[in-house]
């Protein structure tokens, strides 16, 4: 199950995905405008799809300025994402009319060693067998995988052969899973990254 869920995010991700930064919206913007990037706020940015992003949630549930996402994720599921703004900027700087991603040379998304990660949180209820009403709740880190990092069998490393997390999208890493589950006896910390599960320092 979790498996398909983080599968399936990536398409989530790729139509849309923004945390919120403890700066005044003005600060932002006057630092923004002296880099000659366009914020939010100015009504001229849009999404993938092509819908004109605004301030505070939108009705898809993505908050761009504040860089997370809370919403129905499938019919029954909750889903809670929050990023960094490696994984999704804020802010167009390159003058493209879209929140900027990290880009190679060759105009493809290229996020390896860019520091970005996201995390999910899904929730849902369901009955079991014994007609029970049951909870689920995950919780997953995911990170970009530094630049020198080794994929084997399925499982990112360091360059000193430190395991990073298993593979996931091709260049990141799911560094921390723990899933809640009393019904089905599942509770706790499922995986943890032998290197380290913060989000930071990769």
């Amino acid at each position: 199950m979790r498996k398909m869920l983080l599968l399936a995010m990536v398409f989530a991700f790729v139509a849309a995905c923004q945390t919120s930064v403890d700066e005044p919206i003005e600060e932002i913007m006057m630092k923004s405008a002296q880099k000659g990037c366009t914020t939010i706020k100015s009504g001229e940015l849009l999404t993938s799809t092509g819908e004109v992003i605004t301030t505070g949630f939108m009705d898809n549930g993505y908050n761009y300025q504040a860089h997370m996402y809370n919403g129905e994720y499938t019919p029954g599921w909750k889903l809670v994402m929050k990023w960094n703004d490696a994984w999704l900027s804020n802010m167009d700087c390159d003058g493209d009319g879209l929140l900027d991603r990290p880009f190679d040379e060759d105009g493809h998304q290229y996020y390896f060693g860019s520091g970005a990660w996201c995390t999910n949180h899904w929730t849902t209820t369901y009955v079991n067998d014994l007609g029970e009403e049951c909870t689920y709740d995950e919780f997953t880190k995911i990170v970009a995988v530094p630049v020198d990092a080794v994929l084997t069998d399925g499982f990112w490393y360091t360059a000193d052969g430190e395991e990073i997390g298993e593979n996931i999208w091709g260049q990141f890493a799911i560094i921390q899973s723990i899933i809640n589950d009393p019904c089905s006896g599942v509770e706790g910390i499922q995986y943890k990254s032998p290197d380290h599960p913060g989000l930071g320092n990769w």
